[in-house]
């Protein structure tokens, strides 16, 4: 039997209404171009990117493409706020993804993840030759290959020997109703 770990999510109170309808819930596209205004493309193109490369070690329910954000510790978990709903989950530890909170970080910020310092040095000569930073070679078309060095570098997030920071956080693909241990409205 799988070894089950209590988490923590706080999403907007319709998730309640998906659960009920469909007796699970999944992120759709709408709801983070919703949430991120402006910024969504970002998210959505660093999404797709965790997808694929999520997808290639963990099993990805049907129909999710989009990650749900965990705390994965009660001291670490998000407080309420109005309009939301704060679940306390029990899910198989196999359905869950726990990643460093500042290599994240990086991705969301088109930043390159460092093996170690000898290697960010190194990174950090390569893009000051250029005058560029990270963002710019990622966003720009004449830095592929610095781009691509970037983009490959975020495999590091799966590398749990590397670590930028102690602060963890998850990722599930769905919510399903049975998981749901309490809901704090």
């Amino acid at each position: 039997m799988a070894e089950k770990v209590k988490i923590w999510t706080k999403q907007h109170k319709n998730i309640l209404q998906d659960l009920e309808q469909n007796g699970r819930y999944l992120v759709k596209k709408e709801y983070i171009i919703n949430k991120m205004e402006e910024h969504s493309g970002i998210y959505l193109d660093t999404y797709n990117w965790l997808y694929h490369s999520a997808s290639k070690f963990m099993e990805i329910p049907e129909g999710a493409l989009y990650p749900i954000w965990v705390s994965v510790t009660e001291e670490s978990r998000i407080q309420n706020s109005e309009g939301n709903v704060l679940l306390e989950i029990l899910v198989d530890a196999d359905k869950m993804f726990v990643m460093d909170l500042d290599k994240w970080g990086r991705i969301v910020n088109y930043m390159y993840i460092p093996k170690d310092p000898q290697d960010e040095r190194e990174h950090e000569e390569l893009l000051k030759r250029y005058g560029i930073d990270d963002s710019t070679a990622y966003m720009s078309p004449f830095y592929p290959n610095v781009k691509s060095k970037i983009i490959k570098s975020w495999d590091r997030l799966y590398d749990e020997g590397i670590e930028l920071s102690p602060a963890k956080v998850g990722i599930i693909w769905e919510v399903k109703q049975e998981w749901i241990v309490k809901i704090d409205t």
